[in-house]
């Protein structure tokens, strides 16, 4: 027998699914990479297991690998595509649930048709807790990047985001910026880069190039760090619609002590058995 997996996506932010509930071995970063091949394997943002949880009020925990083999800490459209397939596969008939992941508890609301609503966490800003190396926080950090000056906002959502505001995200400079930024020093454990036109205080447009996998068609965390930096920026109202390339999402802020809530759908493309 092959290894068993769905294909689904978020926005289009696209994963390939493996239940190890039951057992089997975790993926190796060899075998994430060649199944995440576009080109000679399946093909796929992030890959996700599904496993037993560690605390008994959860009903599943997920562990997240990018497309190079390398181990993410947060993916909020994956994080609702292993909702909906737990969803699909009996594991709960509640509509509202918890999973476990690599960042900590992750609340769950199926809200139909589709669509599910997570919290995933309060934001973190200071500069240790990122990680970033700058001394103090600030709203808006400056650096020298390949010999440009960058101006750009910083927080976690159970991983690193930096956010650089642009007038228009079709024309931003996603892929150079973006891998130089990664490049520095200046986040030692990588980042995931945003680019945000801000449209209206209720509504942007965005762009994101991730750790280990490129610019992604969509970036459930990266749309929450976004709304986040954007609101200590005093740029945006408390709920924002996210429109990026693979489609919107829902992104609320209540207040600074409260989780970021994300809504926005899963969907599922195909079944399939890997066996190279």
């Amino acid at each position: 027998m092959g290894l068993r997996f769905s294909k689904m996506h978020g926005a289009g932010n696209d994963f390939v699914v493996i239940d190890l509930r039951r057992g089997g071995p975790a993926p190796t970063p060899a075998l994430a990479a060649a199944i995440g091949n576009r080109h000679t394997g399946v093909g796929f943002d992030q890959l996700l297991t599904i496993e037993t949880p560690e605390h008994g009020d959860a009903i599943a925990r997920y562990r997240i690998w990018n497309s190079d083999g390398s181990l993410a800490q947060q993916c909020g459209n994956g994080a609702r595509c292993v909702a909906a397939w737990l969803v699909r596969d009996g594991a709960t008939a509640s509509a509202r649930f918890a999973l476990e992941s690599p960042a900590g508890r992750v609340e769950v609301e199926n809200i139909g048709d589709g669509r599910y609503s997570l919290a995933l966490g309060v934001p973190e800003f200071a500069p240790k807790r990122i990680p970033l190396r700058m001394d103090f926080e600030k709203p808006e950090y400056g650096a020298e990047i390949g010999g440009r000056e960058l101006r750009f906002g910083a927080a976690s959502m159970g991983n690193p985001h930096a956010l650089i505001e642009v007038a228009d995200v079709a024309k931003a400079d996603v892929a150079g910026i973006g891998a130089a930024l990664q490049a520095s020093d200046l986040f030692p454990q990588g980042v995931n880069v945003g680019f945000v036109q801000v449209l209206h205080r209720d509504e942007i447009r965005l762009r994101v190039f991730e750790r280990g996998a490129g610019e992604t068609l969509a970036c459930g965390s990266g749309a929450s760090a976004a709304v986040a930096i954007l609101i200590r920026q005093k740029r945006v109202d408390r709920l924002v619609q996210v429109h990026l390339p693979g489609g919107s999402l829902a992104i609320a802020w209540p207040r600074d002590d409260a989780p970021v809530r994300m809504a926005g759908p899963a969907a599922f493309v195909f079944e399939g058995e890997w066996s190279a």
